[in-house]
């Protein structure tokens, strides 16, 4: 695997994170706290990995892939993605503040932070690969 491999890899954890996210969700909605708790420490780890894998990638590979063709997509993609980077910047700390409630026991706090965390995180998690499937597999920009 090299350097180039990476944004297959930032988009496989991306969407493994998303996969957690929901089945964290669901397993909080029915009550099982042990499984809610796991999912979410998983997503946490697999954000934390994408978060090591993009920023690998982007120091080891200078060049900036720009998304040209087709021109009449160029401003969806640039929206997602400015989207996608704004709330990517926006979440760490409303996800590391969740978590530290979580972890104090403070579960009331906990919840109130989910209520914004939950929801942007996937965003994030949803979007990255978007951003991937447009770069590399729908439209390959050369």
């Amino acid at each position: 695997m090299t350097a180039h491999d990476l944004p297959a890899v930032n988009a496989s954890l991306n969407g493994l994170s998303a996969i957690l996210l929901a089945a964290g969700f669901t397993f909080i909605k029915r009550g099982n706290k042990i499984a809610h708790r796991n999912c979410m420490i998983s997503a946490l780890a697999s954000s934390a990995a994408f978060l090591a894998c993009y920023l690998t990638y982007h120091f080891t590979v200078k060049t900036i892939t720009r998304f040209v063709n087709p021109p009449e997509w160029r401003p969806v993609y640039l929206a997602i993605l400015i989207s996608h980077t704004i709330l990517a910047m926006v979440i760490l700390p409303l996800i590391v503040a969740t978590v530290i409630f979580a972890a104090k026991g403070n579960f009331e706090r906990h919840k109130k932070f989910a209520r914004w965390t939950w929801p942007l995180w996937m965003y994030v998690s949803v979007t990255g690969v978007v951003v991937y499937l447009f770069l590399y597999q729908i439209f390959p920009q050369k």
